[in-house]
């Protein structure tokens, strides 16, 4: 989603939100402690120098990615500082950094839950996000008033949110009081409704999507489309872990039935997990292929990424290897990088196919010496390695 570039004052702060990556808040410290706060967030900072190159590359490859947008504006206050001059200075002072660029995760209360030194790749900074929020568990005030017999529906919700941002079961405490309720369309009911459907295969997500307009025109249908895919998903994973196909099918088919737009790679992605983790490499072969078919549609970058997870995933598997060869030769072909060619060659090389690797690599080695440093020696060791036998 494209958006338009606003200025929004807050107090004496301004808050600049990008087009599709990371909206960064640029108010003082002490207005993002208190804006985190309000909002019940945790506050993100990228520490970082101007002269810093893995601080450019991330700005620029990182966190311009809509799907890191999406997440880290949804559930951080995020926050950008020069460690050389301004705030940065004295947030320095109190927050050491040694490396650049330094992540820093911090409560609203000023505690660090967590940093890391070095640039992140997108996957990489998103799972690291996600295992932050994991950390937060906000839960035990809200079951200290609930125990005591609070009912308010603004206690429910905030207690189910809580429990689902930290990782644990809300659906008892849901259930308990959706049963209560005689009217479940209410503001505060609706949006209860909405946390709580966690998992597809539940009562609380099939009440959620019979009352899906009510929602969709308090919440938007951005934010539904959300919850039902993170819901199917959830369902998913549980489907691989007890290796339930019917739990598999429940999950496309609700996603099927309720968020159309992205049911195919839904179900494909689906397909490929649970695949992989029952072992199932003629299953995961086919999965990916449908994916790689109906979705990627000739992507040079996600067709070499493919390549490298089945490679991974099952890369003493002929079947396998020789799909991800297949993959990584279309990507080669059509995104005519080095690393593309790199990962072509070495599957060639893997699959006994050894003049052809050569050829991949030499051709990955021209493109390599174009872009320099790591690149070349990274394609030259392969080379010496294909070479050698």
């Amino acid at each position: 989603m494209k958006y338009i570039l606003f200025a929004l004052f807050l107090s004496t702060s301004i808050l600049v939100q990008a087009e599709d990556g990371i909206d960064f808040f640029h108010g003082s410290w002490a207005e993002a402690l208190e804006k985190a706060e309000k909002e019940d967030k945790i506050i993100f900072v990228d520490a970082y120098a101007v002269w810093c190159g893995p601080c450019k590359r991330m700005a620029k490859n990182v966190f311009t990615q809509k799907s890191v947008g999406d997440f880290y504006n949804k559930h951080f206050v995020n926050l950008k500082l020069d460690m050389e001059k301004g705030e940065g200075l004295s947030f320095r002072k109190k927050y050491p950094v040694q490396a650049f660029p330094t992540l820093f995760y911090i409560d609203y209360d000023g505690k660090v839950i967590q940093q890391v030194k070095g640039a992140q790749s997108v996957d990489n900074f998103l799972s690291l996000g996600k295992s932050v929020l994991s950390k937060v568990d906000r839960s035990a005030q809200y079951a200290t008033q609930y125990e005591e017999g609070n009912r308010e529906p603004k206690l429910i919700y905030d207690y189910i949110k809580a429990l689902n941002q930290a990782g644990k079961s809300s659906t008892k405490i849901a259930n308990e009081y959706v049963r209560s309720q005689k009217d479940l369309t209410s503001e505060m009911n609706l949006k209860i409704l909405l946390e709580s459907a966690v998992t597809a295969d539940s009562r609380l997500f099939d009440l959620m999507v019979d009352n899906k307009s009510a929602i969709e025109k308090l919440l938007g249908k951005e934010v539904v489309s959300e919850r039902i895919s993170m819901a199917c998903a959830k369902t998913a994973e549980r489907a691989a872990e007890f290796e339930s196909k019917d739990l598999l099918d429940d999950a496309k088919s609700k996603m099927k039935k309720y968020n159309s737009s992205e049911a195919t790679a839904f179900a494909a992605q689906a397909d490929m997990n649970f695949a992989r983790k029952t072992n199932d490499y003629k299953g995961y072969v086919k999965a990916c292929e449908t994916y790689a078919k109906k979705v990627l549609k000739g992507d040079a970058e996600a067709l070499n990424k493919l390549a490298m997870d089945m490679e991974k995933t099952f890369g003493r598997n002929e079947d396998c290897m020789e799909c991800a060869e297949k993959f990584a030769k279309n990507a080669a072909e059509t995104g005519k990088a080095y690393n593309f060619y790199y990962t072509y060659a070495k599957l060639l090389y893997q699959n006994g196919k050894q003049a052809e690797a050569l050829q991949a690599a030499q051709t990955s080695l021209s493109l390599a010496k174009e872009v320099g440093g790591g690149a070349e020696r990274m394609v030259s060791g392969l080379l010496q390695k294909i070479q050698q036998g």
